[in-house]
């Protein structure tokens, strides 16, 4: 059974119908008239609620407990997928996942945060949240991908990198802040897209890209929302006015011009709607962005990426 968000609803009753009306449909009974209507009217609904959603309902869809994370898109987008585990310090972190795999025959590096489906999982992978050992496990890949002169995909969909004091213990700015500086002297070309939350320094810390990407109902800010009211207001129940201020939609931040590269459309009703879809659009994407980084030459993918990111900071007077 499909899970449905609260601006969802009206859709959930439709489908339910039509999901009644397919089960008693026979050869004796035939509901194919009322079931093509429908479904022309669940189409026009969908349509009609996707096309106005709010910043928090896009956030919330971004952040749906059915919407593909990475293993999924590793899944459906790649093959000969290797998986490494261990940042040779300490231990492994579930909330990363990084290794090797193939992009149409091409060997790829692919790093990505997972969250987990059911209560286990997500307890496994801590919510998507890494620890300073996620970072550095990231970090090797890059560099082993650098030494083989091997792409990097990246994949961010983290609330933010893990608050807990063993984590800060560890050095968790440490790690993020190391990872930044690393990144943005790689050689070989670094993509990047945001699938679902992008948030603050646990996301940036795998995010610094030739090319940035973000699904169409992703989002991408400093802060989450909810971190935003705890912090100005200590309200937790203002976090639609958060989200409105901080404009962290993909349409938002691809109005900034030179934050991200491309918006990916996701299929009607979003990437959990057709998880199937959402990954040949992502895989075109993809070769596109990796064709044309082709062409640069080591150090011009080095300074392409800083004038990236350079360009970023404005003076407004």
């Amino acid at each position: 059974m499909r899970s449905y968000l609260d601006f969802e609803r009206p859709l959930a009753d439709l489908e339910q119908k039509l999901h009644e009306l397919r089960e008693y449909s026979t050869d004796s009974v035939d509901f194919s008239g009322e079931i093509k209507k429908l479904e022309k009217k669940a189409t026009k609904l969908r349509e009609e609620i996707f096309s106005n959603l709010t910043r928090w309902q896009r956030t919330q869809l971004a952040r749906h407990p059915e919407r593909p994370h990475t293993l999924d898109y590793i899944e459906k987008v790649f093959t000969d997928w290797f998986e490494l585990h261990g940042d040779r310090n300490f231990r492994d972190d579930p909330a990363l996942v990084c290794g090797f795999a193939r992009l149409d025959g091409e060997p790829v590096a692919i790093i990505g945060h997972q969250k987990g489906r059911d209560t286990k999982a997500k307890v496994h992978r801590n919510f998507g949240m890494p620890n300073p050992e996620g970072y550095r496990k990231a970090l090797r890949v890059m560099q082993m991908a650098e030494q083989f002169d091997i792409p990097v995909f990246t994949f961010v969909d983290t609330p933010g990198a893990y608050p807990g004091i063993g984590a800060e213990e560890r050095g968790q700015a440490e790690a993020i802040a190391r990872n930044l500086r690393e990144m943005a002297a790689l050689t070989v070309p670094v993509i990047v897209t945001i699938t679902g939350e992008g948030g603050s320094g646990g996301a940036l810390a795998i995010a610094v890209g030739n090319k940035v990407l973000m699904m169409q109902y992703s989002v991408y800010s400093v802060i989450s929302p909810e971190g935003c009211t705890a912090i100005l207001w200590s309200d937790g129940t203002r976090g639609p006015e958060a989200a409105e201020a901080l404009k962290l939609t993909a349409a938002d931040i691809n109005e900034l011009k030179f934050v991200i590269d491309e918006v990916i459309p996701e299929p009607a009703g979003g990437a959990h709607n057709d998880p199937a879809a959402a990954a040949e659009m992502i895989k075109a994407v993809l070769k596109n962005q990796l064709a044309e980084l082709q062409k640069l030459t080591k150090d011009e993918l080095v300074e392409q990426r800083y004038q990236k990111f350079r360009a970023m900071s404005m003076v407004e007077e």
